[in-house]
């Protein structure tokens, strides 16, 4: 596996090889947040302000990077949104290069002749607002000629989704053919639906709650915990460390964490077993198994392509959403959805579990697939949305069919 183009996200769990270790032996920098100077790769970018959150705060200028495929049609009615997940970004399609850490992690459903048609639909990915990959975020610079660091406001799912409004207004999109979202993104996508009911035609909801639950809040309190524990994460101001002495000990634990839920039991005891990772005995004798390489890679690969900050500013965002907050409840929320929708979960998902998608698809008026979610099979867990294209690929091609 190339460390430098695959994401682990969109391929099934592997053995790391000590080719692979010795890539990431190099000190990480102190974020690895995309900075303005850096190669742009294909990234667009669209620039508002001010912008006022829920909270009241105020930021005097935002910027939402994002990237396109296809063409938009006269009538101005083919756009399609596609929402990323938490530790996402833009490049949906495309290969890792100047400006692009990883390749795209969508790249077989996204493109000319897949479930969506770039030969057919205007695709827009934004990366969402408060993230690090070219969008406004708290690695970005402040009018003061800093960082934003620990002076970033809170932002809630829909800040983000407020934003992602005024990049539809300057593109000249009054109405998607489709808004699409797996996860985090699944959340915004549905925050769309409810609260801009008139803008969806069709709606996708993958592998994503109705609301973030007391067991998930919690999971998502000790990666937060894990991050602000680290010495080096200096209360969020930690940009002007020197390479090596940024907080990656704490986001790389908080990534370690995030991917046993990703990943479902099945996969992984499969894939590793009781296995060593050398000929040396984990037991006792300073050796390691193999699912300890996995996730210890992984978690030092992601600081060389995330921030810390960027990190916790994403996961409260995502411990906000309550489709029902202030609206009468989840129910009379989803009522208001007015788009044709598929609602699909994973069955081994141990994040976000079926019974959320169910609970949003008997709330929805008008889903593919009546009161219940389409559940595939699959023993990749909350990733299988990202790994098993060729199902999501169908079903997605049903919706924009319909």
């Amino acid at each position: 596996m190339d460390w430098q183009t695959t994401s682990e996200d969109t391929v099934p769990s592997a053995r790391v090889s000590e080719a692979d270790a010795r890539l990431l032996r190099a000190r990480p920098p102190s974020t690895g947040a995309w900075r303005d100077g850096d190669p742009a790769g294909d990234r667009r970018f669209e620039a508002f302000g001010p912008f006022r959150t829920e909270g009241g705060a105020e930021l005097p200028l935002i910027r939402l990077a994002y990237e396109s495929w296809g063409e938009l049609n006269e009538a101005r009615d083919n756009a399609i949104l596609i929402l990323h997940a938490l530790t996402g970004d833009s490049h949906v399609i495309g290969e890792a290069g100047r400006g692009h850490a990883t390749s795209g992690w969508w790249g077989e459903i996204v493109g000319p002749g897949c479930a969506i048609d770039t030969d057919k639909w205007f695709v827009i990915a934004p990366n969402m607002l408060g993230g690090c990959q070219g969008s406004t975020g708290p690695a970005s610079i402040a009018p003061d000629g800093y960082e934003w660091a620990s002076r970033f406001p809170y932002l809630t799912i829909r800040d983000q989704v407020a934003a992602q409004v005024l990049l539809a207004d300057a593109l000249g999109i009054a109405r998607w053919g489709a808004v699409i979202g797996g996860s985090m993104g699944g959340m915004h996508a549905l925050e769309w639906a409810v609260g801009h009911p008139e803008r969806v035609e069709r709606l996708a909801i993958l592998s994503s709650p109705p609301i973030t639950t007391a067991d998930q809040l919690a999971l998502n309190f000790v990666q937060l915990e894990t991050v602000r524990m680290d010495p080096r994460f200096a209360g969020g101001e930690y940009y002007d460390a020197p390479v090596g002495e940024g907080p990656h000990r704490g986001l790389a634990l908080a990534r370690r964490m995030a991917l046993l839920n990703y990943r479902s039991p099945i996969e992984l005891n499969q894939r590793f077993q009781r296995s060593w990772q050398s000929d040396v005995s984990p037991l006792g004798q300073g050796g390691r198994y193999a699912v300890e390489s996995y996730l210890d890679f992984h978690g030092n690969k992601f600081t060389r392509r995330f921030d810390a900050n960027s990190y916790l500013t994403l996961v409260e965002a995502m411990n906000s959403h309550d489709i029902g907050r202030d609206r009468g409840g989840v129910e009379d929320a989803l009522k208001r959805v007015t788009a044709t929708t598929l609602v699909l979960g994973i069955d081994t998902d141990r994040l976000f579990p079926v019974d959320g998608q169910h609970r949003i698809a008997r709330g929805i008026p008008h889903t593919l697939d009546g009161n219940e979610a389409v559940v595939l099979a699959s023993d990749f867990g909350h990733d299988g949305f990202l790994i098993e294209t060729d199902d999501v690929g169908t079903h997605l091609g049903r919706l924009l069919a319909s």
